[in-house]
């Protein structure tokens, strides 16, 4: 039986296990912690099937000024690693080309048309389809001017053919009564559905691939070693070695470290996001909300509410600075007015994020077995249950259902 290491146990590494497993192969799944404690612990519980356009966008670049010269701002990046993130934002300044920002959106769609067919799958084999809710998303906007500076957004969804609803005051607050009159339109996204605990997700995944005979090990990966047909053992800190036929590496923000170890950097920066889970909010949500011009966002889960957002550009190993968390939970008061910060918990985590936004999904362009799912940003969530149906596809000869061109390793 053909072995198969993968290494990252997020809501990514963990629904590829769980596929690989599944059809056929020994599987072991490596974490430097326990299965979903990285990023998949904290993220906003968002199915956001019409999030995937490239951030280098002009409306995008529009507000920038005004969000990084704002202490309080959606976006900080510290000063201290600027010089550190100038090759990314280079990068990140070619994807905003007019015809490069068309490729990138439909690479985007292309892997969001595919989420619920792939993701309902998913949560049905393995029985956890009660995690899914029924509710979608509302994008707030305060005025016409909001509304006019977020509709690039809306346009590139009529394009692919993504729903929406736009809706006016009182039918908005029919739908959540707790939100502020302040908000004068919305648009209603169906499909943007939410999971009840992605954490809890994430570990039923490890249960399920335990369950069908996968192996799980908890070890820093710091080495790879060469074989006659590329990598053929991996090493941990702690001295201990694991061999495999196969390799895939899936470790979120963690990951480019780790193609640095084979000689494959990969342009990965981690876009350090918060949150803070309010056990006792005051208020009840059916629909997770939205609001672009503050860049926040606000979801009922894991037994509460839970408000989250901004980007930190500060590396890896740089200590927390949980006063964004706190700015996040003021901007929710002004939608949510009722809300009380009450019986709560603040976190950060590490979003792994690429300059032109779309993942890398495929196979190593320098080692035959080693292959990458990494750098879904904000969607890791959303692309999970898609990527390792491709990854699995892949990896077992079967034809996938897209062209995996736009994901490869080596664009850039």
């Amino acid at each position: 039986m053909s072995s198969i290491a993968v290494v990252g146990a997020g809501i990514i590494g963990t629904s590829i296990a769980y596929q690989l497993q599944r059809r056929g192969f020994s599987v072991t799944l490596i974490d430097r912690a326990a299965p979903g404690m990285g990023a998949s612990f904290g993220n906003m519980a968002s199915i956001a099937v019409t999030e995937f356009m490239p951030a280098s966008r002009p409306g995008v670049w529009a507000q920038m000024p005004k969000w990084l010269l704002d202490p309080e701002g959606p976006v900080r990046i510290r000063p201290g690693y600027v010089p550190k993130l100038v090759p990314w934002f280079l990068r990140f300044l070619a994807a905003s080309r007019p015809s490069k920002l068309r490729e990138l959106e439909a690479a985007g769609a292309a892997l969001c048309r595919r989420v619920h067919e792939d993701l309902d799958a998913l949560l049905s084999e393995t029985g956890l389809t009660s995690l899914l809710s029924a509710e979608g998303c509302l994008s707030l906007y305060a005025d016409e001017a909001e509304f006019h500076a977020d509709r690039d957004h809306i346009e590139i969804l009529e394009r692919f053919g993504f729903r929406h609803e736009i809706l006016g005051g009182n039918a908005i607050r029919d739908l959540e009564p707790a939100l502020t009159t302040k908000i004068a339109k919305a648009v209603l996204f169906p499909d943007n559905r939410s999971i009840a605990d992605p954490y809890r997700l994430v570990t039923a995944l490890a249960d399920r691939f335990q369950a069908l005979g996968g192996a799980v090990e908890t070890g820093e990966v710091v080495g790879f070693e060469e074989g006659e047909v590329g990598i053929s053992a991996l090493s941990f800190a702690d001295g201990r070695r694991l061999s495999a036929d196969r390799f895939v590496l899936a470790a979120g923000a963690f990951t480019g470290r780790l193609s640095r170890l084979i000689a494959e950097p990969i342009p990965l920066e981690t876009e350090r996001g918060y949150h803070t889970q309010i056990m006792a909010p005051g208020i009840s949500m059916r629909h997770s909300i939205i609001w672009p011009a503050r860049a926040f966002m606000v979801t009922p889960t894991a037994g509460g509410i839970r408000v989250g957002g901004t980007v930190e550009m500060a590396g890896l190993d740089a200590p927390p600075d949980y006063r964004r968390a706190k700015v996040l939970v003021k901007r929710a008061k002004e939608a949510l007015p009722d809300l009380k910060a009450e019986q709560v918990s603040e976190w950060m985590g590490h979003r792994p994020a690429l300059p032109d936004t779309v993942p890398v999904i495929g196979p190593s362009a320098t080692r035959r077995n080693v292959f990458y799912a990494t750098g879904h940003g904000h969607l890791g969530l959303t692309y999970a249950a898609t990527t390792a149906r491709l990854i699995a596809d892949l990896m077992t000869g079967v034809n996938a259902p897209l062209d995996l061109k736009p994901y490869r390793v080596d664009r850039f």
